[in-house]
């Protein structure tokens, strides 16, 4: 049975998760804060009263866009805890996701909340609250990246991603499967994945050496093939890119 508290600055939307917590045979108390501060000194409470302490707190259901004091931010001050509670994110903006499991979210649950998704993160806190060494679902992996599929949190392998697309503030992750848009700049991916053999080859392009099947000079142009997909590469990218896949194939 699982002690847990919500947070959320719109009342109508605590309400309503509290109300399905509530309703959740898992759950055998849930009380509500209307800010992260708020939150912060009832977990501090929770910290002092100890594990099997009356104002003990297993869980905690957090939104991230509040005033003052946000989600992300709470979560952060958690991390710093020897003991804090487990942290699943309920929220309406799906573009948080890796900040959220970098601090080791258990889950992140879209708005409107479905009962059955919502049912899926009580499982899962319920299943590590009751382990002997409660360790998060997913623990920041640099082997994959958490993306958003219908409001279900999913995990591409980063092997598989053949390569990355700019879309302004955003990038598309490509794979032999399908692609998939994350909010995570082009550039950051591409200081993230530079020691997993990812290359920039052109201001909107980043490629997997792995995923290279040719290289292509006509006329003065360059350009890679990447499955069945051909992209250009910038004059600025090429001698580099050509330097790696020689010292690639030589090595």
């Amino acid at each position: 049975m699982l002690r847990a508290l919500a947070v959320d600055d719109e009342k109508p939307s605590l309400e309503e998760l509290l109300y399905l917590l509530n309703a959740d045979p898992r759950i055998s108390s849930a009380e509500g804060a209307g800010d992260a501060t708020e939150a912060l000194r009832r977990i501090n409470r929770a910290l002092e009263s100890g594990p099997a302490g009356p104002e003990a707190i297993d869980v905690v259901f957090l939104d991230i866009h509040m005033a003052g004091l946000d989600g992300l931010d709470l979560a952060r001050l958690l991390t710093g805890f020897a003991r804090p509670p487990l942290v699943v994110f309920v929220t309406a903006h799906e573009g948080f996701a890796v900040q959220a499991f970098d601090l080791k979210a258990v889950d992140y649950v879209l708005k409107p909340v479905r009962r059955e998704r919502l049912a899926e993160a009580v499982r899962r806190a319920a299943q590590l609250r009751g382990a002997a060494t409660p360790i998060p679902v997913h623990e920041p992996d640099p082997d994959q990246i958490p993306v958003e599929l219908g409001g279900v949190t999913r995990f591409v392998a980063v092997d598989d991603i053949t390569h990355a697309e700019a879309q302004g503030d955003y990038a598309r992750l490509h794979t032999s499967q399908g692609s998939h848009l994350v909010r995570i700049p082009l550039s950051t991916l591409e200081e993230r994945w530079r020691a997993r053999g990812f290359v920039r080859i052109h201001r909107r392009h980043l490629v997997a050496l792995r995923h290279i099947g040719e290289l292509r000079l006509d006329a003065g142009t360059v350009s890679v093939l990447v499955g069945s997909v051909e992209l250009q590469v910038s004059r600025r990218h090429a001698r580099e890119l050509r330097d790696l896949l020689m010292r690639r194939t030589t090595g």
